[in-house]
């Protein structure tokens, strides 16, 4: 049963956040980069895909005037269009010069890094092998940095079966927000059946997936459910229900508190709490608060943790436009 704002007793005991959880500075510096440019530029401001993989952030900013389109050739002529965290291919800047948009570039420098490895190892004759999930758009930006040079690998298996042109110039770069322990086990394959394989001098997967999915293992010696805020189509969200179910504990990924459902709590004393790096501390709260109307006092963080990462804003917003 779907439960809203009904107030019945539950036997749930206490509620542990996890933590670190919720926003990264990549998805920090790509919502305030849209909402910059509205309040610099006047809307609509498009953006070329969700700027992060969540629904309520693109709500609101839709909202706000924001306007968000699949592709460049669907943003009028000589429009301002900003690129989302996930990054782009090159075709589609080219697609974007073509029709005169002014451009604003809100990839995350952590997936700008990937990008810049892919094109490195692809222009000095290697075969790329690139860690992902089909159809992600972070994965179709790396690939297209170089497609003809790039191959995707999603799974042990696949590492298994692999077979390149010259095993003694493979590289691998991998999607920033995959599971840290799958990611290890594919890439020990690679190594072990390509002795010679290159790869990045520090991990592509972003602090904070790996941050994420730490603080949820440290939680899950203490909860008999945990609950996931973010969105379907999130990838670092969808990996931390991976590592709770990998460890035998139930886990419920959920957009919002409408999705909540009572039945789940059945026998839970207690409830672990965390959230993707795309779902903003706003719904973490609101969850909470709907606990607290349950009876829940003890609502807590298990071990605090706090992260200092931060990027800069696009150079386009750090000043002001010209009259």
């Amino acid at each position: 049963m779907l439960c809203g704002y009904g107030y019945s007793e539950i036997v749930v005991k206490r509620v542990l956040l996890a933590a670190p959880r919720g926003y990264c500075a990549g998805v920090e510096r790509a919502v305030e980069t849209v909402e910059r440019a509205l309040e610099l530029y006047g809307a609509p401001v498009f953006v070329r895909k969700q700027i992060v993989h969540n629904s309520y952030v693109v709500d609101e900013l839709t909202r706000s005037g924001a306007v968000f389109v699949d592709s460049v050739a669907d943003v009028p002529e000589g429009e301002l269009v900003v690129f989302s965290a996930h990054g782009v291919a090159p075709a589609v800047r080219a697609g974007a010069a073509a029709r005169s948009l002014r451009t604003i570039d809100a990839t995350c420098p952590l997936v700008t890094k990937v990008h810049m490895e892919a094109k490195r190892y692809a222009a000095d004759g290697y075969t790329v092998v690139l860690v992902g999930h089909a159809g992600h758009e972070e994965v179709e930006g790396t690939t297209g940095e170089a497609p003809q040079s790039i191959v995707l690998v999603e799974s042990v298996a696949d590492a298994e079966r692999l077979e390149v042109e010259d095993p003694e110039r493979i590289a691998y770069v991998t999607q920033t927000t995959l599971s840290v322990d799958e990611t290890r086990e594919i890439v020990a394959v690679l190594r072990r059946r390509f002795p010679a394989l290159h790869g990045p001098a520090k991990e592509d997967i972003c602090y904070a997936t790996t941050n994420r999915q730490q603080a949820v293992k440290e939680l899950l010696g203490h909860v008999q459910l945990l609950l996931v805020i973010g969105s379907a189509n999130s990838s670092n969200s969808q990996r931390l229900v991976d590592v709770s179910e990998a460890a035998g504990v139930r886990a419920r990924l959920i957009e919002s508190i409408e999705e909540l459902d009572e039945g789940w709590l059945d026998d839970v004393e207690t409830v672990g709490l965390t959230s993707g790096a795309s779902a903003p501390e706003v719904l973490v709260e609101a969850v909470c608060d709907w606990f607290r109307g349950r009876g829940v006092e003890e609502i807590r963080e298990l071990t605090p943790a706090e992260e200092n990462v931060f990027f800069k804003l696009p150079a386009e917003l750090r000043q002001q436009p010209a009259a």
